[in-house]
């Protein structure tokens, strides 16, 4: 669901794969290699019970105008859904959320607790740690790596900047600069320097039902 151009999909040579997206912009970008895909939203899937062994969500719940019809939604078309999302409580501490951009925070806010999403899917939850090297381009990926963010390449990849004034971003990313290049960041947040993974709030919440 939500599958985008295909990144997070499971090979289609291994397993039969069936991509929801709704932007026809998205699903021209797709390798002819990819799994077959239908225009959709989460909210309205176009399959009949049960079709599917596995519903699979990556990424996107956040981005669903009803949050609860989705879920249904994944309830009925499978009997097991896989869904990776993140806890707001959590992804809004990041500090590039809460130093620089902390409109941010009001992005991040979805129509559903992250408890009730919880709840709605009766999933098991486990936290996703971001290691040193995390190579995806989501939002925390260069949690101890600041000076990325200061890419423009590398902020189009996610959604939370392209969401805002570019003006402010700009403005934002040049105070971020300025911590770099004077200490201030290292001496804010010496304890990343050290870790060895951090935790931005991604979760996978995992349900089965025979």
């Amino acid at each position: 669901m939500g599958a985008g151009t295909g990144s997070y999909e499971p090979d289609p040579r291994a397993k039969a794969v069936v991509a929801v997206e709704p932007s026809d912009v998205m699903l021209g970008q797709r390798s002819p290699r990819s799994a077959p895909a239908v225009r959709g939203r989460a909210e309205e899937l176009p399959f009949a019970d049960r079709s599917f062994d596995v519903a699979l969500a990556v990424l996107t719940v956040h981005h669903w105008e009803d949050q609860r019809s989705g879920i249904d939604e994944l309830r009925r078309v499978a009997p097991s859904q896989v869904v990776v999302t993140f806890d707001p409580s959590v992804h809004n501490q990041q500090w590039i959320v809460s130093d620089y951009l902390p409109e941010m925070a009001a992005l991040a806010r979805t129509s559903l607790p992250f408890t009730e999403v919880v709840r709605l899917l009766d999933a098991d939850v486990a936290t996703l740690p971001m290691t040193r090297q995390f190579a995806d381009g989501v939002l925390g990926a260069f949690w101890c790596r600041p000076h990325a963010y200061l890419d423009p390449a590398v902020r189009s990849h996610m959604s939370g900047f392209a969401l805002l004034d570019r003006p402010l971003v700009e403005a934002r990313m040049a105070r971020l600069a300025e911590d770099l290049q004077d200490g201030t960041w290292e001496r804010r947040h010496p304890e990343l320097t050290r870790a060895a993974t951090y935790d931005a709030g991604f979760r996978l919440l995992v349900h089965h039902r025979s």
